[in-house]
């Protein structure tokens, strides 16, 4: 039975997944029209396959209750039984036979007018004709008892014979490589070339030419993207355009949005070195000039970067960011011309928490383009109980220019934040907060709190016990937290990290780090929560919502860790995500 599953496994990997790459055995690009909008080759099918799909993969998954739900489906049952039929008609198990039906290299090229071409280069061409008069046979026999026989028809083109399974889809076979093309003009295209008599490929175009130069030849799979026809689509070149009018997501995608908004390509390559994918992404576009958001993004140094990413006990995820916040607000004007409601509150609220300073030469000047995002699980203190609805804390830490001066104007600016929050809560008649004082080794800390007098369940509390916001500020670091849990863990993080040399990644502005084991213990812990939402917000039934929440559980124990790097290379931008599975030992 596991080998079912593999099989399943690698199925949808060749038919859907594969937008992770691209192959270069018996150039298929020069098969390929050279107006192609996206391009996924693989260039080595089999080292993906045994990833996506090894006995390792298959273990981690049959072995989960996940798959053991899907044993009772009929649908699974019945896909199972193709499965079957298949390995006992090519006499193979579905492995070997997915490594010889596509070794040679996979290419899926996706055109304008919604055309789809497949190239698929096997290592076997007896048992891919096999197939093929498998797959013939069942065509005929289901068009024939539907009434629609003449469906299924075949007719030479450019001297090979093309066929046709549905009257839609349109595929041939040329020795060893088989072409599909979801509309019959896509395989003409295709065999137009493959002649010669068709107009230029895919491999004369100069930009997929830099792409893949840049992605190098080494990688597993490689996909490229022909970002100038992208920016033509409404809803895509909305996305950019909201950069311009948002002033926090200018700021958190500083050096991402410019550089594609002006680049002409975008290629991403797939490494695979046993248990560790790393997928680099390339494009020729460059930031803009000295006033848009990526020039408070860019180190100004070559040697300077983003701080390593703090390390806490629990942590899910981390994000480091290099960000100039004194030189973009100061240039706000420039990036934002129309002062949008969001800016003016903020501007305002600023004003009343830091009494009246100018918020760019007197508060965010204090700052170092230095911030650091911590989110963890929280463990109760068992004296409080536990809320229902468990969420992970978070914490900014900000580093500052002149920390003797300033603690008191930001410990000043905390309290007035609280109180407002009291304020607001008082109206509404809530409970508010309670501020406390407390110390982490040589550190004094504030801390608010919700009083637990009138509460007898502590089992199920309200959402509200997972805060308990902190402010922090040991050495020249600012801590603001959601708990002072964490703020003590933070506080003890950057102790020891003090005691350690570590230099910060050069021209790097962003990493971001999740960590899978704890990612999927606050997944599990609010499942149920996780369950209703899902019914409620997609109108799921209890059983897809539950299939739902627990495949993404069980995909996310299968991680050990993602990072994201992201920043400059020789002027042009680069972006490097790695991760680390876990799967059983062989």
């Amino acid at each position: 039975m596991s080998t079912r599953i593999g099989f399943l496994s690698s199925l949808a990997f060749l038919l859907a997944w594969p937008m992770w790459t691209m192959a270069q055995t018996l150039p298929p690009a020069q098969w390929i029209p050279q107006d192609v909008v996206v391009c996924l080759q693989v260039a080595r099918p089999k080292a993906v396959l045994d990833l996506l799909a090894g006995k390792e993969m298959t273990e981690a998954i049959t072995s989960g209750p996940l798959y053991q739900g899907l044993l009772s489906q009929p649908k699974f049952k019945e896909f199972l039984n193709v499965v079957n039929f298949l390995e006992t008609t090519l006499d193979t198990d579905w492995r070997t036979g997915l490594g010889k039906l596509a070794g040679g290299g996979i290419t899926i090229a996706v055109c304008p007018q919604d055309t789809v071409m497949v190239v698929v280069d096997a290592e076997d061409e007896a048992m891919l004709t096999r197939l093929h008069e498998t797959f013939l046979t069942i065509s005929r026999a289901q068009a024939q008892n539907q009434g629609h026989s003449e469906n299924v028809a075949s007719h030479e083109y450019a001297g090979v014979t093309a066929w046709t399974f549905d009257g839609k889809e349109a595929h041939a076979l040329v020795g060893r490589r088989l072409l599909f093309a979801n509309r019959s003009e896509g395989l003409k295209a295709m065999l137009d070339l493959r002649a010669e008599s068709g107009g230029k490929s895919l491999a004369a175009n100069p930009a997929f030419q830099a792409a893949m130069h840049a992605a190098g030849a080494e990688a597993a799979a490689t996909l490229f993207i022909n970002v100038k026809p992208l920016m033509s689509i409404p809803n895509i070149a909305s996305l950019f355009d909201r950069q311009q009018k948002n002033p926090l997501a200018a700021l958190a995608f500083a050096g991402v949005m410019e550089p594609l908004r002006n680049s002409n390509w975008l290629a991403l390559g797939l490494d695979i070195d046993n248990k560790t994918v790393t997928v680099r992404a390339l494009t020729d576009g460059r930031a803009g000039g000295s006033n848009s958001p990526a020039a408070f993004a860019l180190p100004a140094q070559p040697d300077d970067g983003t701080r390593p990413n703090l390390v806490v006990p629990r942590r899910i995820a981390a994000l480091s960011l290099y960000r100039d916040l004194h030189g973009f607000y100061a240039a706000k004007d420039a990036l934002f011309p129309q002062r949008t409601s969001g800016l003016i509150f903020f501007e305002n609220m600023m004003g009343i928490f830091f009494t009246g300073r100018d918020l760019t030469s007197e508060v965010l000047v204090q700052t170092e383009p230095e911030i650091r995002i911590v989110v963890a699980e929280q463990q109760y203190d068992p004296a409080v109980g536990t809320p229902q609805v468990r969420l992970p804390a978070f914490a900014v830490v900000l580093r500052l220019r002149h920390p003797e001066q300033f603690r008191p104007v930001v410990e000043e600016a905390w309290q007035k934040a609280v109180g407002l929050i009291n304020f607001t809560r008082g109206q509404k008649a809530l409970p508010g907060l309670i501020i406390d004082r407390a110390v982490q080794g040589e550190t004094k800390y504030t801390v608010a709190y919700f009083s637990m007098a009138d509460v007898n369940d502590r089992t199920k509390l309200p959402t509200r016990y997972n805060l308990r916001p902190a402010l922090a500020m040991p050495g020249p670091y600012v801590i603001l937290s959601s708990t002072d849990a964490l703020a003590r863990d933070i506080i003890d993080a950057l102790g020891q990290e003090a005691n350690r040399t570590g230099a910060p990644s050069a021209q790097t502005h962003s990493v971001l780090e999740i960590d899978g084991p704890q990612t999927a213990s606050a997944f599990q812990v609010n499942r149920d929560t996780l369950v209703r939402g899902d019914m409620v917000k997609k109108g799921r039934s209890q059983q897809e919502a539950e299939a739902g929440i627990d495949m993404l559980i069980t995909l996310t124990k299968l991680v050990d860790q993602i990072k994201l790097s992201i920043g400059t290379q020789e002027d042009m931008p680069r972006a490097r995500l790695q991760m680390r599975l876990r799967l059983p030992q062989r």
